[in-house]
């Protein structure tokens, strides 16, 4: 490995480590009182969080018992930060002996009805999405000094990377909503037991399993090869603090297929779930490049910025003397410390190491100004990384999102995101990034720092696939999410969704590029005509389809109301809270008293019975490129040892620093990157 290549690695690696070291000063998941009420906080008595991992997917299941201090009625108010492709899909309160159920209707009418029945005095709950940052829940009426217990579950998909999982489970907040904080009045104190339980079931062997934080009290059980549970529980609690979970398979699996389809009526279309784990052999690339750090030094980064300031300070004292950078700035506008490309000499590292550790908070957010500073004078003979480290939260300036695509289309330069905090702008940082050819991470406080790094070199020092996409033929599919990749980085594993019509034969062909030349990868396989296994599936087609038309619209493609009215129309079909959609949570006779058909009730009951039965076996092998592997290779892993594990998405976005080189490179030589 050249010099510039492991500074570029160091560089990012320090920026990472002093992100991470500081945790942001915001109140997490937990009950809100308003500012100024005579009443006396709602408590959370219990809180346990049972998770299943199994297959690709995760299924969260979150109970909590309120109790009212007080000496009257009063209506309780949670929040929960929102997970990444989280499919809110079922709410249950219990009253005692009484238990209300939830069904998705639009939002506004969910909200007409929860507030008619709650000022007729009966019983009554609401579950809704604010934006990307929170999932809110109403209860009413919690009694006078008595408990009410909410019961919530959400599926989301979980991807592989290099042969390591990480599932997180959000309780911090990144302290990007200014409004809700100076309205309310957080608790987020457990009062009496807190517990996580996360059954793990993988149909490859497990390697290693962690969970950071947690050594100490964390419970694990190797239950079989691929089967472990992990059990963590306390007396009093603040949920203030993300829990996660790390597992690495074992080495030398092979590059493989695997379907998970659902469909219980051959009458009518089925879904399913595809994941592509690449065994390529991608070769070593060397050669350096030019770094534009990009710092948000707005308002809502205070506490954080210090240690960022720190990071690149470290990192600047990595960089070859050939190498340069600059530092750009932006809160309310964008400022440039280095003005103009600044040789990485020792004079030059040392005068701008003591400047950035001067800066200081400001308080609105330029985005748009910060990364337009970032683009101006590129040097077209050298390859250029712009890495920016957010909450993405712009509330200043260019705002729209289609105006951000516009910027990153004007120029040959990738973006690699660092999202701060479980309420940053995710849809944001995702068009920023996936515009400019790059990726974004969110970081959690809690993640490993390590194994981040560890995995990250993999993925810096080879070339990646380019201009990937995917075509199944043989069966008709049809909305499927994901197909159009773009990039491959070595050991990326890929997921795509869809519905799909008859059943018999594939074939799965992978289109891309290397170095210039065609790459071709194929295998067959089988649409099963039934298949009742998994029915969270739909749900979660559902959801990316969602998230895929929020993309277009936040681009420009689509029109505004066009979208909301297909993400409407998704949510009440496979019952979703989503941005244009609400859970009501009412007694059976006040569902029939507002004619609301009951569609959740007939899905989860569906869902539980598979679940049940999922229970009782191990998880299922569900290769189906055996008899004609699309792969040669085993999948990277990243050697030997007992690493800690790493955030697959933090991971991927470290691997574009070396490959804007590569691009450029090939570029120059008559071929595309």
């Amino acid at each position: 490995m050249t010099r510039n290549r492991q500074a570029g690695i160091s560089i990012l690696a320090t920026l990472i480590m002093a992100t991470l070291m500081l945790a942001t000063t915001a109140w997490g998941a937990g009950t809100l009182t308003p500012v100024g009420s005579p009443d006396a906080p709602i408590e959370i008595r219990d809180h346990h969080a049972k998770i299943v991992i199994n297959n690709g997917f995760a299924q969260t299941e979150v109970t909590q018992t309120f109790y009212n201090p007080n000496p009257t009625e009063l209506e309780g108010i949670y929040a929960f930060p929102v997970p990444r492709s989280a499919s809110l899909s079922e709410v249950t309160i219990r009253l005692g002996e009484r238990e209300l159920q939830g069904e998705v209707v639009p939002k506004d009418e969910a909200e007409r009805i929860y507030q008619e029945e709650r000022s007729q005095g009966r019983e009554a709950g609401l579950a809704s999405k604010q934006g990307y940052q929170t999932f809110e829940f109403r209860v009413s009426p919690i009694p006078a000094r008595g408990e009410t217990q909410l019961r919530f579950v959400y599926y989301q998909p979980l991807e592989i990377d290099t042969g390591v999982g990480r599932y997180l489970y959000p309780l911090e907040d990144g302290g990007t909503d200014e409004l809700a904080k100076s309205f309310w009045v957080p608790n987020t104190e457990v009062k009496g037991n807190f517990s996580v339980d996360l059954e793990l079931k993988s149909a490859w062997p497990i390697a290693d399993l962690r969970v950071p934080g947690f050594e100490n009290e964390a419970v694990v059980e190797k239950l079989g090869e691929g089967h472990h549970r992990v059990r963590v529980e306390r007396q009093s609690a603040q949920l203030d603090r993300d829990f996660l979970v790390y597992y690495r398979l074992q080495e030398g699996l092979p590059g493989r297929v695997e379907l998970l389809p659902f469909r219980d009526d051959p009458s009518k279309p089925g879904s399913f779930m595809l994941v592509v784990t690449p065994g390529l052999d991608l070769g070593l690339i060397s050669g350096g490049a030019d770094y534009v750090f990009v710092l948000d030094v707005s308002g809502s980064m205070a506490g954080k910025i210090g240690a960022l300031a720190q990071g690149v300070s470290k990192g600047l004292g990595e960089l070859d003397p050939a190498d340069r950078f600059r530092i750009v700035t932006f809160d309310g506008k964008a400022r440039e410390l280095t003005r103009g490309w600044t040789p990485a000499t020792p004079e030059a590292v040392t005068r701008f190491s003591e400047e950035v550790q001067t800066l200081a908070t400001g308080s609105s957010t330029n985005l748009y100004a910060g990364l337009k500073k970032a683009f101006a004078g590129l040097d077209a003979d050298r390859a250029t990384s712009v890495i920016l480290v957010t909450d993405a939260v712009t509330n200043t300036g260019v705002v729209e999102p289609r105006k951000f695509r516009e910027l990153m289309q004007q120029y040959d330069v990738r973006v690699f995101g660092f999202l701060m905090g479980n309420s940053g702008n995710w849809p944001l940082m995702r068009l920023i990034s996936e515009s400019s050819g790059g990726f974004y991470a969110g970081i959690s406080n809690a993640d490993d720092v390590i194994g981040q790094i560890l995995l990250a070199k993999s993925k810096v020092t080879h070339e990646a696939l380019h201009d990937a996409e995917f075509e199944i033929r043989g069966v008709k599919t049809f909305d499927t999410t994901g197909r159009i990749v773009g990039k491959i980085y070595r050991g990326q594993q890929l997921v795509l969704f869809g519905r799909y019509e008859g059943s018999g034969p594939a074939s799965l062909e992978l289109r891309a590029k290397l170095t210039g030349e065609d790459k071709t990868y194929r295998t067959e396989f089988d649409f099963p005509e039934l298949d009742t296994q998994n029915p969270e599936l739909e749900r979660l087609w559902a959801m990316s389809r969602i998230e895929e038309i929020e993309t277009m619209a936040d681009a420009g493609f689509t029109p505004a109301d066009e979208s909301k009215d297909a993400i409407r129309d998704l949510g009440v079909a496979y019952q979703l809270v989503t941005d244009e959609t609400s859970m009501l949570v009412l007694g059976d006779e006040s569902f029939a008293r507002h004619g609301i058909e009951r569609r959740n009730r007939e899905r989860v009951a569906r869902e539980h019975t598979a679940q049940a039965q999922r229970s009782q076996q191990p998880a299922q092998n569900r290769r189906v490129d055996r008899n004609k592997p699309m792969f040669d290779l085993p999948t990277p892993s990243v050697g030997g040892g007992a690493i800690d594990p790493v955030s697959g998405g933090l991971v991927l976005g470290l691997a574009g620093l070396a490959l804007g080189a590569r691009r450029r490179r090939a570029r120059n030589g008559g071929q595309r990157w």
